[in-house]
């Protein structure tokens, strides 16, 4: 039994043995009768709250959790301990005791996990890019014509495309600096991100974007999720149908079927992630008014046959606001 119940027994007791009766002590203390009377039998001495703070019958002693600590993971410690003929606890009661002691964090030569890039958010269109490179078939086994392309996440429009023989971070600089002069870039404006190849992050690139005001945003090495919206386009890309099987003859081939498709992309498309309007529709903000006009109609069409619809209309309201690496919680807030 806990001092504090004592207590409040021996008190009890005592004003009882005074004069007063049992519930007006009881009441005084602030128990009722029915508490005083469960806590006097010998199975209901402990504290039985479920939040109260016990300290467990089976906790290790000090020096049990001295022996836990050692340069190996709890999976390995528990076996050699059995091969020594002792047990002292679980696997799972090792990493609760080493996370206590904080002893849980990266300690191995290895480069710990790279942390997610941060979140990058666009209100508008200019705000944060994205650009990768892709492999084009060419005619000789084993070599490649090589994408470039830029892309602006908010309005999915294709901003910027090279095809080259080789990949090179001046290359990739020319066509950066091309970008911004034709959208009109402003320095601190916009915000470019990309995974972690050497034409991304090479010396040339560096000071092209100081140069242009260009805010760098980089993926995690060897992480393709990092970039989807790179990743998406260039799988829209290579699934036309008009894609070729094979090869490109040559590279103004290559440069003139590319050309085909980011005109298609940027002025014909109907990106659902966009609510079925065209890329350039939403880089020019036409889509405000198309989409509102969409609502327009759908509603005139419901109070004209009501008997049509089962709940409201479709919902064609924009986008407002386009995530690239959100934390969790803005994930699970869109998935809901």
């Amino acid at each position: 039994m806990t001092a504090n119940r004592q207590a409040i027994l021996s008190w009890i007791a005592e004003a009882v043995s005074n004069g007063p009766r049992q519930s007006k002590a009881c009441q005084i203390i602030g128990i009722s009768a029915r508490t005083l009377q469960r806590w006097r039998q010998p199975m209901h001495a402990e504290d039985g709250r479920p939040q109260a703070c016990r300290e467990p019958a089976n906790k290790l002693t000090e020096l049990e959790r001295q022996r836990i600590y050692t340069n190996l993971s709890p999976a390995k410690i528990a076996p050699l301990l059995a091969d020594k003929g002792n047990y002292i606890a679980s696997e799972s009661t090792f990493y609760r005791v080493l996370r206590a002691e904080n002893q849980l964090h990266h300690r191995h030569r290895t480069k710990p996990g790279q942390p997610k890039p941060r979140a990058l958010v666009a209100a508008a269109a200019n705000q944060v890019y994205c650009w990768d490179i892709s492999y084009l078939p060419a005619p000789v086994s084993g070599k490649y014509f090589y994408l470039y392309m830029i892309t602006d996440i908010y309005s999915r429009k294709i901003v910027g495309w090279q095809v080259h023989d080789d990949e090179l971070a001046e290359l990739a600089a020319d066509l950066i600096t091309e970008t911004c002069y034709r959208e009109g870039i402003r320095p601190g404006q916009v915000t470019l991100h990309s995974d972690n190849g050497v034409p991304m992050k090479g010396g040339t690139m560096l000071a092209n974007r100081q140069k242009l005001g260009v805010i760098p945003s980089f993926s995690r090495p060897a992480v393709s999720n990092d970039n989807p919206y790179a990743e998406s386009l260039f799988r829209t890309l290579k699934y036309r149908p008009e894609y070729p099987d094979r090869s490109f003859e040559d590279i103004q081939a290559a440069r003139t079927w590319v050309k085909g498709f980011v005109a298609w992309y940027n002025y014909e498309h109907l990106h659902s992630s966009l609510k079925f309007v065209t890329p350039d529709q939403r880089h020019r903000g036409e889509d405000i008014r198309i989409l509102a006009n969409r609502t327009v109609i759908y509603e005139r069409a419901k109070k004209k046959h009501p008997e049509r619809w089962s709940g409201k209309t479709r919902n064609w309201q924009p986008a407002k606001l386009v995530y690239l690496n959100p934390p969790k919680q803005k994930i699970k807030q869109r998935a809901a």
